[in-house]
């Protein structure tokens, strides 16, 4: 044993004498068993740093312990990499360390054997099936969070690209799935290690912040402590008080929100007072209340009302001494149990697995995710309704009934009416809210109460999609818009083959009666009549194909080509330079869309357009979702030759900053010092001082533009900078 391993076993051990604690019948045996497994396994390879690959898998476990997981947990912590980048197979597992654990490590293994179009449709097949293995067993997401948590931790020695993509899925979906299971410290630690990766500077500026004031916010926090203390204590409630500053990632997000500077982020500082009975934290309050002065609209009251993930605590914020703002939580020992614990505090064992319940509240959200991963056709779709749902801003709205109903912030009430039932959404006419009659898209306040009016003839219309926010009422109107859609191009395909047939003296009736359509259908490859009739409709298939499979020609005719073909064909060897490829074939005419200004290295897609030719869009672009899925297009950007190193595309870029002299030259200086040309600009400027200035600048790819917008971000001054 060298001294490596021997480290890594000596680690193990520390991690199970921890376990043992709170877990008396620890199968230390099975877990030292996978120990040594995984460092056959993992033999000769590293990490990025050097380190021996095993060192990982075991960070992973002690994560697993911190969150007084099982002893399968702990194994498959262990395991979770084998299947993934060793030779190592499910079954393999499932004989050497049972059944629990080679579920628990397949849950958490990527698709790798299947190839996919993009990265992105890679990620939400991968997510799909992590949902799938979660609702069977919720130790799947906790063990994935551990590992990505270590990878987080240890993610310096990756390239900038990398680091920025993994940071940015991060912050998109796994802390938000901390945050739904109630893990307040895992997603507070994936926030700030995203946020140190994706905007360094603005991370290490107010780290800098913090710390300078490090000395003076302790003495602070000491002296509000005590104030608190003796005030409980005066009033005869025993508790237990703490304070420590907010996350760096809520500083920044508080300042981007208001578009403030550091100085002017005041409440940076939260307390929690622990108390022993639910009536004592409203007695508590009061006491608060009646020593400093409350802000308006600041107090929330998640003790009467929880968050889905169970999570109970009266916030208020308050003028505190000094004039200092300070947001106070207060909350009973059984309550902050729940908050640290998390999902462990609902878990419902059955049969070994970690089972969420039906009946909790606390995993409606989980149902949500299972049941938008059937509804959803697309993967890309499916991915944005996961990272708009799991967004953690929620506004609290109840039914007539009193019933509570927890949105995203900014949701609808047409977004209210399908979280209810799709087919009260679907059926929608017409919404009240607390009495009086507003329109569909008004958005919902917490506190609201939402009243749906429906109609058996309303069905969903497309023009609902502009405004509707969450994942499963985009997913259901989507669906219903794209079956009448589908219906259409079969009634206009079956129209187009019904002429076709009829040169021939006969009609589509006839054909189905008699079995021939279906054996032509199959023959070109279609499952089944419906398919085939649609995409004739499209315009993918000609009517014409189908026929000859039934009536043997005079002569040998020339193949008819499809629309899809003809369009192609038409504009190939036309518009050199456009740079694009489509299913293989370069150099086809294009328009690229003035919605979202693609860019060689965006990842894009095309549409078949009514006469406009071939858009390109942005995968990302916001319309792509509305767009039917039949007339969509793989595109990819062509390698550049010579004569394209000069060609330029039109971006917008928005910077939110502060108004002062020298600025906008400053930024006109770095979008110059990277290569990149204004063609126009546009700048507002508010009453408070702050500037909004959006520029039309030409670049030769994507790496240029991030380049720019990387530069500009670091001016000080610069709030924010973004793509429109």
């Amino acid at each position: 044993m060298d001294a490596a391993e021997k480290a890594l076993r000596e680690r193990v051990e520390e991690i199970l004498d921890k376990t043992a604690v709170y877990q008396p019948n620890l199968d230390r045996d099975l877990i030292l068993k996978a120990f040594d497994f995984g460092m056959m396994m993992h033999e000769g390879q590293k990490r990025k740093s050097g380190e021996p690959y095993m060192s990982h898998p075991v960070e992973v476990m002690d994560i697993i312990a911190e969150l007084r997981l099982d002893s399968s947990s702990l194994v498959a912590g262990l395991l979770h990499d084998t299947v993934e980048d060793t030779q190592t197979t499910v079954d393999e597992l499932k004989d050497l360390f049972g059944e629990d654990v080679a579920f628990l490590v397949d849950g958490v293994t990527k698709l790798s054997k299947l190839s996919f179009n993009t990265r992105e449709e890679a990620q939400a097949q991968n997510f799909r099936k992590m949902i799938i293995a979660m609702s069977r067993d919720l130790r799947v997401i906790v063990l994935k969070l551990a590992d990505r948590l270590h990878n987080m931790r240890t993610m310096k020695h990756m390239p900038q690209h990398k680091q920025e993509r993994i940071s940015e899925e991060t912050l998109d979906i796994y802390a938000p799935i901390a945050h739904r299971l109630g893990i307040s410290w895992i997603k507070t630690e994936l926030e700030d290690q995203s946020f140190r990766y994706l905007y360094p500077d603005a991370y290490f500026d107010i780290s800098e912040q913090v710390s300078k004031k490090k000395r003076e916010r302790e003495s602070f926090i000491r002296e509000v402590i005590n104030i608190l203390k003796e005030l409980m204590g005066e009033n005869t409630i025993t508790c237990q008080v703490d304070g420590r500053p907010k996350n760096f990632w809520s500083i920044y997000r508080k300042m981007q929100k208001q578009q403030i500077e550091f100085d002017q982020v005041y409440d940076v500082l939260a307390f929690r007072i622990i108390v022993d009975e639910k009536y004592q934290c409203y007695e508590a309050l009061g006491l608060v209340h009646n020593l400093w002065k409350p802000i308006p609209g600041r107090f929330k009251d998640y003790v009467a009302i929880p968050k889905p993930n169970g999570y109970q605590s009266l916030h208020t914020s308050v003028i505190g001494p000094d004039q200092e703002r300070i947001e106070i939580q207060i909350r009973t020992h059984e309550m902050h149990r729940v908050a640290e614990e998390g999902i462990a505090a609902h878990w419902m064992y059955k049969e070994g697995k970690a089972v969420p319940n039906a009946d909790d509240a606390a995993f409606a959200w989980l149902h949500q995710l299972m049941e938008e991963h059937h509804d959803a056709e697309d993967p890309h779709e499916f991915l944005e309704s996961v990272k708009i749902d799991l967004f953690h801003d929620e506004v609290y709205v109840f039914t007539p009934r009193g019933d509570v109903k927890g949105l995203p912030a900014g949701a609808t009430c047409l977004d209210f009416a399908f979280a209810i039932h799709t087919e009260v959404g679907s059926h929608t006419v017409g919404s009240k809210v607390n009495g009086q009659i507003v329109p569909l898209r008004y958005e919902l306040k917490t506190g609201d109460i939402c009243e749906i009016l429906t109609s058996p003839n309303q069905k969903p219309n497309k023009d609902w999609l502009a405004f509707v926010v969450t994942g499963r009422a985009r997913t259901k109107i989507r669906n219903a818009v794209r079956e009448e859609q589908r219906e259409r191009s079969r009634e206009l395909g079956r129209e187009l083959l019904d002429k076709e047939f009829k040169r021939h003296g006969t009609n589509v009736r006839e054909m189905e009666r008699n079995g021939k359509l279906l054996d032509a259908t199959l023959k070109s490859k279609f499952h089944n009549i419906d398919e085939m009739l649609a995409d004739i409709g499209y315009g993918k298939s000609s009517p014409e194909t189908i026929v000859s499979k039934i009536f043997a020609q005079k002569e040998p005719e020339q193949k008819k080509e499809s629309k899809l073909d003809q369009f192609i064909n038409k504009f190939t060897g036309r518009g050199k330079g456009k740079g694009v490829i489509i299913d293989g074939i370069d150099d086809i005419m294009v328009t690229y869309a003035k919605c979202c200004n693609p860019v060689p290295g965006d990842d894009v897609l095309g549409f078949i357009t009514r006469g406009r030719g071939l858009s390109v869009h942005r995968r990302d672009c916001d319309k792509v979702a509305h767009l039917e899925k039949e007339r969509k297009v793989d595109v990819s950007w062509a390698s550049r030759g010579k004569e394209d190193k000069t060609s330029r595309h039109s971006v917008n870029v928005r910077v939110f900053c502060t108004d002062k002299p020298g600025l906008l030259a400053n930024i006109s200086q770095s979008f110059s010092d990277s290569g990149v040309n204004i063609a126009q600009a546009h700048c507002l400027t508010t009453e408070d001082q702050r500037a909004v200035n959006t520029f039309e600048v030409l670049v030769l790819d994507l790496n240029q533009l991030q380049a720019a917008m990387r530069k500009i971000q670091r001016i000080k001054g610069v709030y924010r900078v973004e793509r429109v």
